[in-house]
């Protein structure tokens, strides 16, 4: 099995893990936003002195940081901030069933960008996956009760918001793909945590200013929130460092691919932690997911 599998299942664990604590941190007195600095504020110094500590021990060479690892880095970190932001506000949107479901395109969509970005290529079976792994996932997302669905219930902020959100977050998974792969390192360790590093610190500056402006009170909540949301980070840090990891090795649309099975790690916690039902519906979502992964790997 190529090694960029396994790590992409551990990026979604670590993803599951991290949203957990970030809806506890959410549920009391942190913002959205203030939950999502959490993120970067407690990951950020630690992934910065791991590496450091990574490259000296490995003798290892620093590359240079040219103007297109930049270019790459800012894109994929703003990115990954604004599909947040639309993600978050989805849940104020009044077609909300029909916005998710469109977000959940960022797989798809990751292919349009890597191709036009980066030139990465997907085969037929890939395409095939991933679109078997789109059923999947629309099982997924659907919500309890029937949806009409036409071409009145997409026009709205939602379905637009959705659209961004993958998008965008398409956009950040090829950008830090193409940051990584700029510095032309040999060792993917480096290349990945290198990236991560710069790119957690230039968001956690973006964050805290942004607070700072915007809800000043928020930074300090953070750090009074600190024991629970230094957590958030070290989940973050993992998670992030397996995603860019991933990345540096296989097309982001793959990676997005394999990586959709965070979604059946949530409805386990659902089941197992919150004593949450799943609906038939879901089991079969769930089924057809993992298929979808089984076939991918088989595309490789």
């Amino acid at each position: 099995m190529a090694l960029w599998i396994p790590i992409s299942v551990a990026a979604a664990m670590f993803q599951t893990l991290r949203f957990m604590l970030q809806r506890q941190l959410s549920l009391g007195t942190l913002s959205a936003s203030g939950a999502t600095l959490a993120r970067f504020l407690y990951s950020a110094p630690l992934i910065a002195v791991l590496i450091m500590l990574y490259m000296r021990s490995t003798d290892g060479v620093w590359p240079t940081f040219g103007p297109l690892f930049w270019m790459f880095a800012a894109v994929g970190g703003l990115a990954q901030i604004l599909a947040t932001v639309a993600t978050v506000s989805l849940f104020k949107a009044r077609n909300f069933a029909v916005g998710i479901t469109f977000k959940k395109t960022e797989v798809i969509q990751a292919v349009l960008v890597g191709w036009i970005v980066l030139g990465d290529a997907v085969s037929w079976l890939g395409f095939a996956a991933i679109g078997l792994g789109l059923v999947g996932v629309l099982l997924l997302s659907a919500p309890p009760e029937p949806v009409r669905w036409d071409w009145r219930d997409m026009a709205n902020r939602a379905t637009g918001l959705g659209l961004a959100a993958g998008l965008l977050f398409a956009v950040s998974g090829v950008s830090y793909r193409g940051a990584s792969l700029s510095l032309g390192l040999d060792d993917p360790i480096a290349r990945a945590g290198l990236t991560l590093a710069a790119v957690t610190a230039m968001q956690t500056v973006a964050m805290v200013l942004w607070l700072r402006w915007r809800d000043p009170g928020q930074v300090r909540a953070v750090w009074n929130a600190r024991k629970v949301a230094v957590w958030v980070g070290l989940m973050s840090m993992a998670g992030s460092f397996c995603w860019f990891f991933a990345f540096t090795l296989q097309s982001a649309a793959y990676v997005k691919a394999v990586g959709q099975i965070e979604l059946v790690m949530s409805a386990l916690v659902s089941v197992l932690l919150f004593r949450e039902a799943i609906t038939s519906r879901e089991w079969i979502g769930m089924a057809v997911l993992l298929s979808s992964i089984l076939l991918l790997v088989l595309a490789i």
